[in-house]
């Protein structure tokens, strides 16, 4: 962040002792007086560079704490593998994208929850993740606050800033919240939705 402000810094010092030179230079020389010139417009430069950066790069979107406590609980039902599976992928989920919770819904029921999430919750599907199961297409809620169907992600904590609703095949979705508006990147999804897919896979052979 200092880095960004730099140029701008140099410029105005840059700037300010060449108008002092000027100032208290008796008699001005045309050799003096080119020079000056360079140095003015290598000042503007700098300052405007600084200018362009922070409307190129504005400052990213503050992460909040998640209301709600650590949670690990998978479906005892399933078989070894698909639990070690399903470790696996989520493990890989909260620890290379933003995600801070998530909730995996096959077959009617919920398989697995794991991250920051409310210790009880009930978890039903709204109409936004049964269109994404109809449509097999994922959903991406870039700022849930801003969004009228948030409320039916009330199993999520009730700050989740983002979320993503990724199909697995036609038969359950998962769910991924994220405690930053905006932060889910193009490589982000294309990584989830490799992942959805491996997980579909390996539930649709039970």
């Amino acid at each position: 962040m200092i880095l960004r402000y730099l140029p701008l810094a140099v410029g105005i010092v840059g700037g300010t002792m060449l108008m002092l030179n000027r100032l208290l230079t008796p008699e001005l020389m045309p050799s003096q007086a080119r020079s000056d010139a360079v140095g003015i417009i290598a000042c503007a430069v700098l300052i405007l560079t600084t200018l362009i950066w922070q409307q190129v790069q504005p400052n990213s979107p503050e992460s909040v704490v998640l209301e709600g406590k650590e949670v690990f609980k998978l479906d005892q039902d399933l078989p070894e593998n698909l639990k070690t599976e399903l470790a696996w992928a989520s493990h890989l989920l909260l620890t290379n994208t933003v995600t801070k919770s998530i909730v995996v819904w096959w077959s009617d029921r919920v398989i697995l929850r794991r991250g920051i999430l409310p210790p009880e919750s009930l978890v039903k599907l709204g109409i936004i993740a049964q269109r994404v199961i109809k449509t097999q297409k994922p959903i991406y809620l870039v700022k849930l606050a801003l969004y009228p169907g948030k409320i039916e992600f009330d199993f999520l904590p009730s700050n989740t800033q983002g979320v993503i609703v990724q199909p697995l095949g036609d038969r359950g979705v998962i769910i991924l919240g994220a405690n930053v508006p905006r932060s889910y990147t193009k490589q982000d999804e294309n990584w989830i939705e490799a992942i959805a897919a491996k997980i579909s896979y390996n539930l649709e052979q039970v």
